[in-house]
């Protein structure tokens, strides 16, 4: 039934897209941002005690109680839950209009139109950047967060069901709001990221591999193993750099955040990439998310309902 509720999920985001309102994720953000301001002080010594237990007390609820409604579930109920979680999870339509909507202005010509678009994907200054510099960056985003968004919550899907889900979803979420290397969040965000990153090791690798398989493999792999360790993440290194390897260009280099120019690493080999590769990268993530659910009908099987 898991691979059956994972085919389900993917093709509801497929027909209807993202939950414009009454996303189970708007609340949870909102939850998290108010408890986090009610208290983290921004300071003091027990900053990642604090938020290692608002990090317990956001995640580790609705994983309970996700488990315990599905250990009431059978049969053509269960599914349809599963289904749901998987929905509620996965982006992979809106990661895919979100790259169009740079891609249509970038191609048009209209920089100024595709700058506003990328400023809703990235945290980097984009009120500067050239052609180039757009396509490269959501070229970046578009692969990385195949793994983040997608990819990862089906792989702890496919482990742990319904919960395994909402548990990477959750710490997820909590690491792009609290895992931010700044003052405020320094100490209180130090759980949520490190977690994120254990959650995340094996699935970006799994990724990396996959993105390698659906595109150039040799070159997929080859960029992997020599730059995914080039960047402070343990793990996007390898996404962006097998996804760049596998689409045969060059993506990455310095950028500015918060008026900081920070150099950051190439990654693949081949022509910088262009506004025509980021619906490219967007089929990659396609064709990915296709084999991944090949591979779970092929190892879970269709039982019957």
């Amino acid at each position: 039934m898991t691979a059956v509720a994972l085919l389900l999920g993917l093709l509801i985001d497929h027909f209807v897209g993202e939950a414009k309102r009454w996303h189970p994720l708007v609340g949870f953000g909102n939850a998290a941002s108010t408890l986090e301001k009610a208290v983290n002080p921004s300071s003091g010594t027990h900053g990642k005690l604090r938020g290692l237990i608002c990090w317990a007390l956001m995640v580790l609820i609705p994983v309970m109680a996700m488990s315990l409604l599905v250990s009431q579930l059978s049969g053509l109920a269960l599914v349809v839950v599963n289904a749901l979680v998987v929905y509620f999870v996965v982006g992979l339509k809106s990661l895919a209009e979100h790259g169009g909507n740079v891609a249509v202005p970038l191609l048009a010509g209209d920089l100024p139109a595709a700058r506003q678009q990328i400023a809703m994907m990235v945290s980097r200054d984009t009120a500067n950047l050239n052609e180039q510099q757009v396509a490269s960056a959501t070229c970046e985003s578009v692969l990385e967060n195949g793994s983040d968004a997608i990819f990862a919550a089906l792989f702890w899907f496919c482990l742990l069901g319904a919960p395994g889900a909402i548990l990477y979803r959750g710490a997820n979420t909590l690491d792009a709001m609290w895992g931010y290397k700044i003052d405020r969040y320094g100490r209180f965000g130090w759980a949520a990221a490190r977690i994120d990153d254990v959650l995340n090791w094996l699935p970006a690798r799994l990724t990396a591999l996959s993105y390698g398989l659906v595109g150039n493999f040799s070159s997929g792999l080859k960029c992997a193993r020599q730059q995914g360790g080039l960047t402070d993440s343990p793990n996007a290194g390898y996404v962006m750099a097998a996804g760049a390897g596998a689409l045969g260009i060059s993506m990455g280099g310095a950028a500015i955040y918060h008026g900081e120019e920070h150099q950051r690493p190439v990654f693949g080999v081949g022509p910088v990439a262009e506004a025509r590769d980021i619906d490219r990268a967007i089929a990659l993530v396609q064709r990915t998310s296709v084999l991944w659910v090949v591979l779970a009908l092929a190892f879970y099987g269709l039982p019957m309902l």
